[in-house]
């Protein structure tokens, strides 16, 4: 598997990456709300943020979470001096970090900042978690690879933030090829992710396989037909109203199979549907301003 990436052409693995970080960090958007010392406070500020996280999601202008979300990342940095071996608290400052890194910064070295931050976030709160993830990223491939058996559904909300974040550092560090030879360890939470529990965050662990497989041609050694079968499950759990899926199946799949028809009425569905639904309106805002622009490129992939 190492080997596969390792030897892909490395603008095709940018891509990759790049498709990666537009689904899996809007869908992580959350926000953390609140300070305070005492342990009444903290909850409190723990069922605000909840709230503010749905609202948050739930909103259908971009510019608004983009001017809101700085004051957040730094409040959560403060309730982290405060209670630093806090698993939720530190799941959502990953979440957090790379959503922000993901959608708002284009400045490649602060880019780099804010996911190294979200990172170490989310590596300690995988470590303390489960023990046998303190020091994975040191680890051989396989043993990596032998000690994801051992995590179990309860794991799943920890250990997907730690696979998708991973996958937002490695986009921003993306010309540093120790960075993508990690992109394997990513790929590989994602599957255990799905046979644990497929439908967490309504299938965004078979979105990311469906990326991964159609990075590249069959040729090359891509699995377009497998990628696809994921794209069609991750429609089928959302129900449909996740439109990011329909984007990337078209950018990824369609594209790289040369099946214009497919590519526009898939995009054609994405801007005429609805984009208001429970915790997926901010992301379906964004999907629909890429279908339009992926439409009016068509000519330049057909």
């Amino acid at each position: 598997m190492l080997l596969h990436y390792a030897t892909a052409p490395k603008n095709m693995i940018t891509r990759l990456l790049k498709s990666v970080r537009n689904m899996l960090t809007v869908t992580t958007i959350v926000v953390v709300f609140g300070t305070g010392c005492t342990s009444m406070l903290y909850s409190a500020t723990n069922n605000m943020a909840s709230n503010l996280s749905h609202a948050m999601l739930n909103h259908d202008d971009l510019d608004t979470i983009k001017g809101a979300a700085p004051a957040y990342l730094l409040m959560t940095d403060g309730l982290l001096q405060d209670y630093p071996n806090d698993i939720d608290l530190l799941t959502t400052a990953a979440q957090l970090y790379s959503a922000y890194a993901g959608v708002f910064v284009s400045e490649p070295g602060r880019s780099k900042r804010l996911t190294n931050r979200a990172l170490d976030y989310a590596m300690r709160a995988a470590c303390l978690q489960r023990a046998l993830a303190c020091d994975w990223r040191k680890q051989r491939y396989n043993e990596f690879n032998d000690s994801l058996a051992e995590l179990g559904k309860e794991d799943v909300p920890v250990f997907y933030t730690l696979g998708s974040t991973w996958a937002g550092w490695i986009q921003a560090h993306s010309k540093d090829w120790n960075a993508i030879a990690e992109l394997p360890r990513v790929t590989a939470i994602m599957q255990r992710i799905i046979e644990l529990d497929e439908t967490y965050q309504q299938g965004a662990a078979h979105l990311y396989l469906g990326i991964s497989y159609t990075l590249l041609p069959p040729a090359m050694g891509g699995k377009p037909e497998l990628g696809r079968q994921h794209f069609e499950k991750a429609i089928l759990l959302s129900n449909g109203k996740n439109l990011t899926v329909k984007v990337l199946y078209a950018r990824q799949y369609a594209r790289l199979v040369f099946n214009r028809e497919l590519f526009e009425r898939l995009l054609q569905e994405v801007i005429s549907a609805d984009p208001v639904a429970p915790d997926l309106t901010l992301m379906n805002m964004l999907a629909q301003q890429q279908a339009k622009q992926l439409l009016a490129e068509a000519n330049d992939y057909f």
